[in-house]
């Protein structure tokens, strides 16, 4: 697998849901073009840009000259950073300021942020006038390749995240991958967790072109369109063909249900990032796949090895806070992660390696034995 060794035409994928199909276009500087493909998708359309402080202060005014420059009217809601914005409130604040911006059905909602912008202003366009519209234009790594593909919108709850919500399309996402060079390192790094965890699961060529890789994709370079296209077309194919994860879209959760949990006893908060999440399940997924005799040691060994090599984290021990009650404690991890939206008759499914690239769902794994591999994680300190 090779890259272009230069930054080419914006790149399109297709996501093929029929008569809801709708296209990626990612590239440098394709922010400037929203205003004209909006206006060719929906002639006459009023908008309002949901965004957040820290986004706004780089995207909004450039967002709203593309919108303006087309001839499309906007307003702009603006909510807090971060996943406390994710929440029955955030949601309640987009809501009637959509509703007094007097967006009706026929207009349209621009999430403009990362996943948590996708995912409130997705609900909320969802649930608005019982639907309206919208399109993603997604400002960090991990929206650009997992949260603003495939219709998944939400909030959290104080019991677990993305426990409630809907599968809302988007009618368009603009991923500019310009916009990722405002990202500190350690956003761009959690968003590369969800990069390499498409190689994990399902493209082992893939993953090695990342260890080869990985610096030019994090300098900016025509690697990193091809890393995004690559993984966008990655999770359009699967949602393709299975739009509401009644089976093989659940593979996307590789990393999600240990991660979701570490996430939930961290508070939701900015001592461990989603992708921070990611990365630590997707080691401790790898490492129980191997404790279970469904892959070799060395492959673990080499999915941690290429997250650690990145700056991200690899073990529970990596995590700010650790020894606090809650994460450092198998039973209250158990706990969280029994509210995983993947529980099925109060049975976790987990998403398992069979070998290197090619991920499966299991259902059927003993409780005490996840407690038990989590136990000897918590006291593991190398």
């Amino acid at each position: 697998m090779t890259a272009p060794l230069k930054h080419s035409d914006p790149i399109r994928v297709d996501v093929a849901l029929g008569d809801r199909a709708y296209d990626i276009v990612i590239g440098r500087d394709v922010l400037q073009s929203l205003g004209t493909r909006i206006a060719a998708l929906r002639p006459g359309v009023r908008t309002a840009i949901v965004t957040d402080r820290n986004v706004a202060r780089h995207w909004l005014a450039p967002t709203e000259a593309a919108l303006a420059q087309a001839g499309i009217a906007s307003s702009a809601i603006v909510v807090d950073e971060g996943e406390g914005s994710k929440t029955y409130a955030g949601l309640e604040k987009i809501s009637e300021a959509l509703i007094a911006a007097r967006i009706e059905r026929n207009d349209l909602v621009v999430a403009l942020g990362g996943g948590v912008v996708g995912d409130l202003a997705g609900f909320a366009a969802a649930i608005l006038r019982r639907g309206v519209d919208f399109v993603q234009v997604p400002t960090s790594l991990l929206a650009q390749v997992d949260s603003s593909v495939g219709g998944k919108t939400g909030i959290n709850s104080p019991q677990g995240k993305n426990l409630l919500g809907a599968f809302h399309q988007p009618v368009l996402v603009i991923a500019d991958t310009a916009v990722l060079d405002t990202l500190s390192p350690r956003q761009f790094r959690a968003g590369y967790a969800e990069v390499a965890k498409y190689g994990v699961l399902g493209d082992a060529a893939f993953f090695a072109w990342l260890e080869a890789n990985h610096d030019d994709v994090f300098k900016g370079g025509a690697a990193r369109e091809h890393a995004i296209a690559t993984s966008c077309r990655a999770k359009a194919a699967i949602v393709a063909r299975d739009e509401r994860e009644t089976g093989e879209r659940a593979l996307l959760n590789l990393g999600h249900t240990f991660g979701h949990a570490l996430e939930a006893a961290t508070g939701f908060s900015d001592r461990l990032f989603h992708g921070e999440g990611v990365a630590v399940g997707m080691v401790l997924a790898a490492q129980f796949s191997a404790e279970l005799g469904m892959i070799p040691a060395s492959d673990a060994m080499r999915i941690a090895h290429h997250l650690a090599a990145v700056g991200l984290p690899t073990h529970l021990q990596d995590i700010a806070g650790f020894a606090q009650e809650g994460l450092a404690d198998a039973d209250a991890l158990m706990a969280l992660m029994a509210q995983d939206k993947k529980v099925k008759r109060g049975r976790l499914t987990f998403i398992l390696l069979e070998a290197m690239g090619r991920a499966v769902i299991t259902g059927d794994v003993e409780p005490g034995r996840v407690r038990d591999f989590l136990q000897a994680k918590l006291a593991d300190s190398t």
